[in-house]
């Protein structure tokens, strides 16, 4: 099942920078030009610190301008594990999956939204299940701390294939899923691959479509590009490299990225 929160997207911007955040270059003093102009490129490259108790275990940079710290925390269950999301802008999106890679909780930064998995799913979904059948179905509901609420359905299904990306091995899903709201009304629907890690117990996002309940397909493609692990150059990277001129050139209006 596609790991990401299952309704819309940051909108896009009216081309004012936040405070603080990318300021106009045009206004930098001609001596802070030279400043960048000479800096290595290392030292323009900011990192990322998961929060207190918490560890980052894996960074995944990914098509469609974006980037994913995975991290662990002492605190919570054995088997639970967190995403934490990047583009251009900064951190838009925290996520919890379980040992199951089950939907834990949520946060979304824009507006800030915390959504968690509503307890007794009428069909868990289960990594174990997929695993073992080839295939597993779910469905369950999700509510949110701004009163929404939603259902989801749907399947994960191995295809047989397996990819080497960056050297690590994965094995690639087909999946389909349904996010209504309690009238029946399609909140948001998606079709395609993804890839999972047995080692990892996680999905990957992968090409597919997506309608975001307006009953248009459109393509996405979220595919992870290069794997970097502690010690390596680039880990707990939060600016992502791939795919972003094309993002922003390219999303419709008062959208710039699709959640996966």
């Amino acid at each position: 099942m596609p790991r990401r929160l299952f309704n819309m997207i940051r909108p896009a911007g009216n081309g004012t920078a936040a405070p603080g955040r990318n300021p106009n270059l045009a206004d930098l003093n001609p001596l802070l030009w030279l400043a960048l102009f000479l800096m290595p490129v290392p030292a323009l490259a900011a990192t990322w610190t998961a929060p207190q108790g918490c560890e980052i275990f894996m960074t995944v940079q990914a098509k469609a301008c974006r980037v994913s710290n995975y991290y662990t925390c002492a605190a919570d269950d054995p088997g639970d594990q967190w995403r934490a999301d990047f583009d251009q802008e900064g951190l838009f999106f925290q996520s919890r999956i379980n040992r199951e890679a089950e939907w834990v909780e949520s946060y979304d930064s824009s507006p800030t939204v915390r959504q968690t998995l509503d307890p007794n799913p009428a069909d868990p979904a289960s990594f174990s299940e997929l695993l073992s059948s080839g295939v597993d179905t779910f469905a369950f509901e999700l509510s949110r701390d701004d009163g929404g609420h939603s259902k989801v359905t749907g399947f994960d299904r191995l295809t047989g294939k397996t990819v080497v990306i960056d050297g690590v091995t994965l094995q690639q899903t087909e999946f389909d899923y349904t996010e209504t709201d309690d009238y029946g009304n399609v909140i948001s629907r998606a079709h395609g691959n993804e890839y999972i890690s047995r080692e990892y117990r996680t999905f990957f996002a992968g090409p597919g479509e997506t309608d975001l309940g307006d009953g248009m397909w459109r393509p996405i493609d979220g595919s992870p590009v290069d794997f970097v692990f502690p010690g390596e150059p680039g880990f707990a990277a939060k600016q992502p490299i791939y795919d972003c001129d094309e993002i922003m050139s390219l999303a419709p209006e008062g959208v710039t990225h699709v959640r996966y």
